[in-house]
């Protein structure tokens, strides 16, 4: 089997879509922003504190090209991960790709609380939730498949995604 990668926005279910799919594939998962926070002993939320979003960036290319392999695995990216040129081109010539596409609402609903995502801690709004979303949207149009996931419960996601496949 292709790997499959998972992209969009935080909040769009790359982590329980890419657990419930590899669990129904037989197949593992990797979590790249699990795989940083491992690496580096520390969360994403301190490492964009302390090092900066430009280091994380670097570390992300590097365990996506290291660590990604074509074959035989679900790989859930973290949701800047895709506007890298690099990965992504990576990504898009070697793996099924899917952009998990949701809402800046429902993102905001399901992330409202959650004050590990630096990108908004602080700025927790649909505002700023969209603006992130607009500069994204281009690349993660180029993924091989776009799933809407709005007002869909996991199984009728995962159903989705298999019947592309």
């Amino acid at each position: 089997m292709k790997s499959i990668v998972l992209t969009g926005m935080m909040g769009c279910g790359k982590s329980t879509i890419g657990k419930i799919l590899a669990e129904k594939l037989n197949t593992q998962i990797l979590e790249i922003d699990n795989l940083i926070e491992s690496q580096e002993k520390t969360t994403i939320s301190e490492i964009f504190k302390t090092k900066g979003e430009k280091y994380f960036r670097q570390l992300e290319e590097k365990i996506i090209l290291k660590k990604c392999n074509p074959e035989n695995q679900i790989i859930s990216l973290g949701g800047g991960a895709f506007e890298n040129e690099k990965t992504r081109t990576y990504l898009l010539n070697n793996f099924v790709v899917i952009y998990l596409k949701t809402s800046p609402e429902t993102i905001f609903n399901r992330v409202k609380n959650d004050t590990s995502r630096p990108l908004l801690c602080g700025n927790m709004n649909i505002e700023n939730i969209k603006e992130i979303l607009t500069n994204r949207e281009q690349n993660y149009q180029t993924a091989t498949y776009t799933i809407i996931t709005d007002d869909k419960n996991p199984q009728d996601i995962i159903n989705e995604i298999i019947g592309v496949l």
